[in-house]
């Protein structure tokens, strides 16, 4: 995996005052840095193969919350197979993907946690499985007949062996920072990092409803702290972000934040 220098965030981050990062010339101008409001397989196809470096998304989880969001399961995973086909595509060999995804339910109360079916979907692709996260919703609507969901998962996949990724940008702080060696030969020394840790598998965000200060008409809005940790251990300033389920423009925003272009 590919290594950078400690401690010198700006690698990651960048400056938007930085004019050494110019526009990808793998992606038409039409859809670079502008959000393409149509259908995202007529998106897809316009992308070259091997162009983009990070895929992030959360399709719709076919529990009818948007328009047309309700189709037969074997419909819905069809064409979410032929959407992550194309994602596959676009993808550079040193890629990641994270696809964000809840619970299906149906009209009997029939539940399906939805990465149980996407996970092999990614495996025929030849992806390769990374972490299955999850997402920790401290609040939402309370169920009657069953616990409560307060989780969804995301599934990081990459594309092959040879992927990116940078842990010092997106590193959390460590419980007892100033815990030291007792006794040995590293008496005295820090015993573990105390400029922080791995943020590990489980991530406690709350959620965008209400009065969060990102909120907005979008019934399933994810928050940009989400996006943020992806797109910072997996790409560098001037990379490109694809989200083909775009929504309110959440990974847009971030996008533009940390200086990547995106399409979406």
């Amino acid at each position: 995996m590919e290594q950078l220098d400690l401690f010198d965030l700006s690698k990651y981050i960048g400056n938007k005052e930085d004019n050494n990062i110019s526009p990808p010339e793998n992606i038409p101008s039409n859809i670079l840095d502008i959000i393409y409001q149509g259908d995202c397989m007529e998106l897809l196809k316009q992308i070259s193969e091997n162009s983009v470096d990070l895929v992030f998304s959360s399709p719709p989880y076919n529990i009818g919350k948007v328009k047309n969001d309700r189709k037969s399961l074997e419909d819905y995973f069809n064409w979410q197979k032929d959407v992550l086909t194309e994602c596959y595509r676009v993808l550079k060999d040193t890629g990641s993907l994270f696809w964000q995804v809840g619970t299906f339910v149906s009209n009997t109360g029939y539940n399906l946690p939805l990465d149980y079916r996407f996970f092999p979907i990614l495996e025929d692709l030849n992806m390769i499985p990374r972490n299955r996260i999850i997402w920790i919703r401290p609040h939402g609507v309370h169920a009657k007949n069953k616990f409560s969901g307060r989780h969804e998962t995301i599934l990081w996949f990459t594309k092959t062996m040879n992927y990116k990724f940078f842990l010092e940008p997106i590193k959390v702080p460590q419980k007892y920072s100033n815990k030291k060696y007792w006794k040995g030969d590293k008496k005295g020394q820090f015993s573990c990092d105390p400029l922080g840790k791995n943020p590990g598998d489980v991530w406690a965000f709350r959620n965008v409803r209400h009065n969060h200060d990102e909120d907005t008409i979008h019934p399933t809005q994810f928050p940009e702290d989400i996006v943020e940790r992806a797109l910072l251990c997996t790409t560098l300033p001037g990379d490109i972000v694809l989200d083909p389920f775009m929504g309110v423009g959440t990974t847009a925003v971030v996008a533009k934040n940390f200086n990547r272009f995106f399409c979406g």
